[in-house]
């Protein structure tokens, strides 16, 4: 079966409640509906991690669907996935950047260079998991480990919107009224409504912002004179990446959440749909790592496999790479719309400080999920003390330096939990 050979299933078999697998699709109308479902899934993210980090928003969003198209011809149109900015690079970009929050990051280029090292990285994986698989990775990262180091990710990353993302008190108040926002569309919404939870969240705080900040002054007005005067159509800004040994090996040991993000991921995929994509694990690590190289290598976001995108397969049961493929198309598009990067620029940042909370928050609990799914036992002390102090030092930033190099935080938490994990394992 060539790649782009999908199987016609008819719209009846979901109204059955059927499955449509990864090499089948619906008729192209509804698989081009799906596709947007999709854009706008991926989307709340990987417009917010450029933001966060102070990179061009339409680059992130052109290089997530070029991303996504390169991973669907590497996998060879076998692993429904979306590529979308990854936020495990947040942490460790502001710490080589010194990124203050708001507006372009002055230093990007250092950060661009950092992560194109582990792209490259990130594909010699995948090269080494296709040539001998997975084992050793499960036995080097097994889920008290991986647990631990996703949680760590949201946990270091706690103290930006809360000191860097609101300068008063008015501000730390529509962070509130934010993150309270998307937790009532979480849960009072069913549906459609509820999978754009970040979006929609964001729009009526947006809006509540507007009425208290231009209606009654009380804060820095919401500006979309921008947006007026932006083009319709237009190239982003493209960045070439600048190599600084200290941003590299700050920002490579990232790879080893992309892969544990991408090997839970592909394993989602395999439980939901009932087919074994063991087989393609090396080539979606090669496939995710080329794409974040060329990404990084013109000015955009490190990537990864989305989970919102899975979520939303999940919710629908259709698996069908077709639709990703289309996603990816749309995202493209708007790349090359300066009008649509204006209106990402003119959400206010306590807005955004208050959505970065509930995905920062988000990113932590996914690391106790796996604890949870897996069946972590804490109990066995080995296991208590790696999460214990993996927790704690990333949490705190706990920094190491050797020579002028420094290791803080996110790195000094995931090398610990992989070599305490190792030590400690030592006695069965």
């Amino acid at each position: 079966m060539g790649m782009f050979d999908w199987t016609e299933k008819n719209a009846a078999v979901l109204q059955q409640g059927g499955v449509i697998g990864p090499d089948e699709r619906l008729p192209w109308p509804q698989t081009a509906a799906m596709g947007v479902q999709h854009v706008i899934a991926m989307f709340g993210a990987t417009v917010l991690a450029p933001i966060l980090m102070g990179f061009d928003t339409n680059i992130a969003i052109l290089m997530s669907g070029i991303g996504t198209l390169i991973f669907f011809a590497i996998t060879n149109g076998k692993v429904p996935s979306y590529l979308g900015s990854s936020f495990a690079f947040i942490g460790v970009v502001i710490a080589a950047t010194g990124f203050a929050g708001k507006g372009p990051n002055a230093n990007i280029s250092v950060a661009l260079g950092g992560i194109v090292a582990c792209g490259v990285v990130y594909i010699l994986i995948g090269a080494i998991v296709h040539a001998i698989g997975t084992g050793w990775i499960e036995r080097v990262m097994p889920p008290v480990v991986t647990g631990a180091v996703v949680a760590v990710i949201g946990l270091n990353l706690a103290s930006v919107p809360i000191k860097n993302m609101a300068s008063s008190n008015f501000d730390s108040w529509m962070q509130a009224v934010t993150f309270v926002s998307v937790g009532l569309v979480a849960v009072f919404t069913r549906g459609m409504v509820q999978r754009l939870l970040i979006l929609i969240g964001l729009v009526m705080a947006s809006l509540i912002y507007a009425v208290f900040a231009n209606g009654m002054g009380l804060g820095k007005p919401l500006d979309l004179s921008g947006v007026g005067s932006a083009a319709w159509v237009g190239l982003p800004h493209f960045t070439a990446p600048v190599f600084s040994a200290n941003a590299m090996l700050l920002i490579v040991p990232v790879v080893i959440i992309l892969v544990a993000e991408n090997l839970g991921h592909l394993k989602a995929v395999t439980a939901m749909t009932g087919k074994d994509l063991d087989p393609y694990l090396g080539r979606a690590f090669m496939g995710d790592g080329i794409a974040t190289v060329l990404s990084a290598g013109v000015g955009g976001t490190g990537v990864t496999t989305y989970a919102e995108n899975i979520g939303v397969m999940a919710a629908t049961k259709i698996y069908s790479t077709a639709v990703f493929v289309t996603a990816a198309l749309i995202a493209i598009v708007l790349g090359f719309s300066p009008k649509f990067g204006a209106v990402i620029q003119a959400i206010p940042l306590p807005v955004m400080g208050g959505v970065s909370i509930v995905v920062f928050g988000l990113i932590t609990i996914a690391g106790a999920r796996i604890w949870v799914s897996n069946q972590v036992d804490f109990s066995q002390n080995k296991n208590l003390i790696v999460a214990a102090i993996t927790l704690i030092i990333g949490t705190g930033d706990f920094t190491l330096k050797f020579g002028d190099f420094a290791l803080g935080g996110i790195g000094t938490a995931t090398f610990g939990a992989i070599l305490l994990y190792a030590l400690l394992n030592r006695k069965t």
